[in-house]
């Protein structure tokens, strides 16, 4: 939704509500406050994609568990092809083939060879695969070995991969498509993970209408509570929207509460600049205790944000405008969302590195997200800055990332090198 400022204006009713800390301080300042008592629950592990691990996941089988050969080529006895050369090639006899899927039937004895293949059991006595292309075949039944191979050459042990006991996948550990992969492959189809964290999504302004509305003269369509719940969603948490609350006190702090009561967190989308017309920050304060943490970010866009702890449970207000909504959510409540769930280690940063194109303005003292398109020139993948007010939801739209002028920097020169934060 189009509403919402990021400028300041002063109040005298709440002058402590904004003592503006940098981004990094005011999320640490969060986090204190946070103490994940995540619920579990048992999902099939074909659907856990996404989900965070409730409990550590244990080995109760190697894997894998008998020898497996890692090429095409012939399981032989290792000390038969010592010192053997294209000059001076090993002769053995081929007693068989070893075949996919089931037990071999074949034994390999000294001066003897077995066709395998890759992933296939190595038959007993063989300690060793050749690749095929080391070797050349004389008739049916019989190869030459053009170079020697070690013990244990060219085949997976048993436990190789993973052993009995082994610790597969840790407690908080938010699962990934190899980590699915490898509990099938341990036959492990289910699993105990965190409940997604519920987010209660309030939408505030007098303005506001539903998409499936048409505008009248000074209104907009909500952007906002829509676009957050699908950053919920993508963040692993469930959202839950309570839909448009009018800019009435009363009305929105009861709105608040019933919506944090049924919820996790609380986002409150708009009214969190200092304004006689704004009131997040009060209705927020009085949720429960401690309340507000942090009104006021070093941050552009998104200045205005609210952090804060009500009865034990995280509220953020963000800012109206859906840029600055969007980053705002990106850099405290994907985080908190993990920590909600239990996730025991920071989401890493997709990031690409870039040219910037265009010279970027800041001002130290604050951090500077701007939107870029990423294109290809000469080659060379180049950020192309989106300029444009933060209450211009297609500004995202055609953007593919954002890039971050640090607090110490006074801008950004064309052709430095950058790194996008990719959506």
């Amino acid at each position: 939704m189009y509403h919402g400022c990021d400028h300041v204006v002063a109040v005298e009713t709440m002058p402590e509500l904004f003592n503006v800390l940098p981004p990094s301080q005011a999320l640490e300042v969060l986090r204190k406050h946070v103490t994940p008592r995540p619920e579990s629950e048992v999902v099939p592990a074909d659907q856990a994609l996404g989900r965070v691990l409730a409990t550590d996941l244990t080995a109760t089988e190697a894997l894998p568990a008998f020898p497996r050969s890692n090429m095409d080529g012939y399981a032989v006895r290792a000390q038969d092809t010592f010192g053997a050369a294209e000059s001076l090639p090993a002769y053995l006899s081929v007693v068989g083939e070893a075949p996919m899927g089931r037990a071999p039937t074949v034994q390999v004895a000294q001066g003897q060879a077995a066709l395998c293949y890759t992933g296939g059991m190595v038959p007993e006595g063989a300690d060793a695969v050749v690749m095929v292309e080391q070797t050349q075949e004389v008739r049916p039944d019989a190869i030459e070995v053009l170079r020697p191979v070690a013990p244990g050459e060219n085949v997976v042990q048993p436990g190789e991969d993973i052993r009995p006991g082994d610790l597969l996948l840790p407690k908080g550990r938010r699962l990934r498509a190899q980590d699915i992969g490898g509990l099938m492959a341990m036959g492990v189809t289910q699993v105990a993970v965190a409940r997604r964290p519920r987010v209660a999504i309030v939408s505030t302004g007098d303005e506001v209408v539903p998409p499936t509305a048409r505008p009248g003269p000074g209104q907009v369509r909500d952007i906002n509570s829509y676009t957050v719940a699908a950053l919920v969603e993508q963040a692993g948490g469930a959202p839950l929207r309570f839909g448009i609350v009018p800019d009435d006190l009363a009305t929105l702090l009861a709105a608040a509460r019933k919506a944090l009561a049924e919820a996790d967190a609380l986002v409150i989308s708009a009214g969190s600049s200092v304004s006689t017309r704004d009131m997040t920050a009060n209705v927020i304060s009085r949720l429960g205790a401690p309340g507000v943490l942090v009104h006021g970010v070093s941050l552009r866009p998104g200045k205005p944000t609210v952090l804060a702890m009500c009865d034990g449970k995280p509220v953020v207000g963000l800012p109206g405008n859906p840029v600055s909504a969007m980053v705002v959510f990106d850099l405290f409540v994907t985080p908190l969302i993990g920590w909600l769930s239990g996730e025991n280690a920071s989401r890493t940063e997709r990031t690409v590195v870039a040219r910037l194109t265009r010279n970027i303005a800041s001002a130290p003292g604050r951090e500077d997200y701007v939107p870029v398109r990423l294109v290809r020139e000469n080659g060379q993948v180049c950020a192309e800055p989106l300029f444009g007010k933060s209450n211009l939801i297609f500004t995202l739209v055609r953007a593919d990332g954002l890039v971050k002028v640090a607090l110490d920097k006074s801008g950004l020169y064309a052709g430095e090198t950058v790194e996008v934060r990719v959506w």
